[in-house]
């Protein structure tokens, strides 16, 4: 069930339960009329539209991804708010139904009533974001589960003895026919090793980050493979204003490389391109090769499936991802990020 037909059912559900205990105990006391009926009726319609109002400015300003100490002055003013034009609002419907008692102007009334509206509003404001804080807790527990799984996935690819043993004879025949370069390659090696084994913390790090480790991983690759792998970088200079999910370039370049490239009895090129609009960053990569058809229809595997969960819960419907046969050569990736604050 979508958000925003639970949000629906809650909203009209709870008020017109509020609007029904009103009803019952009107009729409790002898005061149900018509009348009664048709302004409990208009009431309940204003509190349906008032709340919903105020939940748009609440989405609009940002209030529920801030602490709420800093914004407390702000919701209870508010609420203030809501509760006087409620209170006048009501006496509209009195007047208009010519239900308005005298009783009803009396100060002790007035200020009984204006302190029940704003606890009623207190009341649902509280609701809803005790409601939301703990969807992001759940939302941030899931992160935490499927960090942790990428995180597995990621030593279990980058630090298996396979990777390091091919690394590791590489930068060894480069010692006496190349010692600067074997120098690099150790440092290049070493720094992806620290990258992988102390992850950033963070749920996103800095596209700058993300291109050096992936240009260290490329580097030490094309030690061993040679004139067989050809790279190639295409970078917006806007792209260095934005953040990413760690490692998760790094993962699709190195999936390229391992499903495309290595299988090419020519190698192959990997090549990436970013591009910056409207605020969301573009990234494109594209390697030699061919993607099954089982992949393109929904791999439970590592890699696109994860891929796909991360950036839904990192950034819910505003980010992109497609994979595909671009041609019968070459499988493109395609992702798009929005600017983070």
């Amino acid at each position: 069930m979508s958000k925003a037909k639970i949000y629906w059912i809650l909203q009209t559900g709870g008020w017109s339960l509020f609007a029904a205990i009103n009803i019952i105990l009107a009729y409790l006391e002898e005061n149900l009329t018509v009348y009664y009926l048709i302004y409990a009726v208009l009431v309940l319609a204003w509190f349906i539209i008032s709340t919903h109002i105020f939940r748009y400015f609440i989405l609009k300003w940002g209030w529920l991804e801030v602490k709420i100490k800093k914004i407390i002055l702000k919701v209870f003013f508010c609420i203030f708010v809501l509760t006087i034009s409620n209170f006048l609002t009501h006496l509209l419907f009195l007047v208009s139904l010519g239900i308005l008692l005298s009783g009803d102007l009396d100060l002790s009334t007035i200020g009984a009533t204006l302190v029940t509206t704003f606890f009623i509003y207190f009341i649902w404001t509280l609701f809803y974001f005790i409601y939301h804080y703990i969807e992001r807790y759940n939302t941030a527990l899931k992160y935490e589960a499927l960090k942790n799984e990428i995180e597995l996935n990621n030593l279990k690819s980058q630090l298996n003895p396979h990777f390091i043993f091919n690394a590791l004879n590489s930068i060894r025949a480069l010692v006496d026919e190349n010692p600067s370069k074997s120098k690099d390659a150790i440092t290049q090696l070493s720094s992806l090793l620290r990258s992988s084994l102390v992850i950033n913390r963070n749920k996103l790090t800095r596209f700058t980050d993300e291109l050096n480790a992936v240009k260290d991983y490329l580097e030490l690759e094309s030690i061993r493979f040679e004139e067989r792998l050809r790279t190639k970088f295409d970078i917006d200079p806007e792209s260095k204003k934005f953040t990413v999910p760690p490692l998760m370039i790094q993962t699709i370049v190195e999936n390229g490389i391992k499903h495309g490239i290595s299988k090419l009895q020519k190698g192959g090129e990997i090549s990436l391109q970013t591009k910056v609009r409207n605020s969301t960053l573009f990234i494109k990569i594209r390697n030699n090769g061919q993607l099954p058809h089982q992949k393109l229809n929904g791999s439970k595997g590592f890699g696109i499936e994860n891929t796909k969960q991360r950036l839904k819960l990192l950034y819910g419907n505003k980010a992109t991802f497609k994979i595909c046969n671009e041609d019968d050569n070459t499988v493109l990736t395609e992702l798009s990020l929005p600017q983070t604050v």
